[in-house]
């Protein structure tokens, strides 16, 4: 019987699992359906983005000096708002802004923490390629008595992650979560408005031939990154290669086809940006525990993405990530002591 027929909502997914811990005390599965519900509207906004006043851009940047489009910022206020009043939270952070999303002082604070990236491969909206949400959830560090959080609260490790997940808007929507044990993804259904179990116990492949990277920055690379994508067209069959090269430029999309089909997604440092351009709290964690945990590898390079100890909310990283043996092939390139990059 397929997931579909089963009629396995992500509603009662939640709940099922929530009564595998009869510790819960369901408010983490509360916190879910508030993100599931934004994901909704989101999903309608984003569908007829091209029909209404919404696309382009506000006029104004984010933190990182990037022009802010009109849907990030429905998304970021859309998600603020369905979080903000569930009494679950005590602080929240957004890619969009500087620094804490503070929880309204009349609304309950929780004993959760939410950061999330609104919109990733926002600069895709205008030409219709998939874009998502990615976002993360912990457990506050301070103390749960009514107050609001810190940012102690929110610059934790990923291994302290609890939750994780994505939705890719394109020509379906998809709600991937994983608590890190077992990542499950659901495909909205615009008939009946809800979202059905259609990818139950994601494991990325170990068999792969597909990598993903920005070669137009190839000349900024280390030497040792510029082998191994070299190695990757070679022709050798016992290895399966070459791989084919796959790069949507958007890191939900790119990831999600790799969790399906296997491959490689890389976002290295270089000459440009020596600590990489990808956001570490925003992007890297969420997505290398989902990844970690459909069984694959998530790295900078050297280390754990989530063993990386956050500095800063918009701290940046390189990142590898994908099926572990090519992940651990582009480390062993990477070790190299020719491969240090020169700036």
């Amino acid at each position: 019987m397929t997931a579909v027929q089963r009629f396995m909502t992500i509603q009662r997914h939640i709940l099922e699992g929530e009564k595998q811990h009869p510790e819960a005390t369901g408010e983490l599965s509360s916190l879910l359906s508030d993100l599931v519900l934004a994901a909704k509207v989101i999903s309608l906004e984003v569908n007829k983005a091209g029909l209404v006043d919404i696309l382009g851009f506000t006029g104004g940047s984010n933190v990182h000096g990037e022009a802010v489009k009109k849907l990030d910022v429905y998304a970021r206020d859309m998600i603020y708002r369905a979080m903000d009043h569930g009494g679950h939270l005590c602080v929240m952070a957004s890619e969009e802004d500087d620094g804490m999303v503070h929880i309204p002082p009349q609304f309950k604070k929780g004993k959760y923490v939410l950061i999330f990236d609104p919109l990733d491969g926002s600069s895709n909206i205008d030409v219709n390629i998939s874009i998502g949400t990615i976002f993360s959830i912990y457990k506050r560090i301070t103390p749960d008595d009514g107050s609001s959080g810190t940012m102690e609260d929110l610059l934790q490790p990923g291994y302290k992650l609890e939750v994780a997940g994505y939705v890719l808007y394109g020509s379906s929507t998809i709600f991937v979560y994983t608590t890190g044990d077992g990542v499950y993804g659901f495909t909205l259904d615009p008939a009946v408005g809800e979202f059905l179990l259609s990818h139950d116990g994601m494991r990325i492949p170990k068999d792969s031939k597909i990598y993903s990277i920005n070669e137009g920055n190839y000349k900024y690379w280390a030497e040792g990154l510029k082998s191994y994508i070299n190695y990757l067209k070679e022709e050798d069959k016992s290895t399966r290669r070459p791989y084919s090269s796959r790069y949507i430029g958007s890191m939900v999309a790119d990831i999600h086809r790799n969790l399906i089909y296997g491959g490689i997604f890389m976002y290295p440092a270089d000459k440009k940006n020596p600590n990489g351009k990808l956001r570490l709290m925003y992007e890297c964690n969420p997505m290398a525990f989902i990844v970690e945990a459909a069984g694959g590898r998530a790295s900078d390079g050297q280390r754990r993405i989530l063993e990386i100890e956050p500095k800063s909310l918009h701290q940046k990283t390189p990142i590898f990530i994908g099926n572990e043996v090519d992940v651990k092939l582009v480390e062993k390139f990477m070790s190299e002591e020719h491969v240090k990059i020169t700036l």
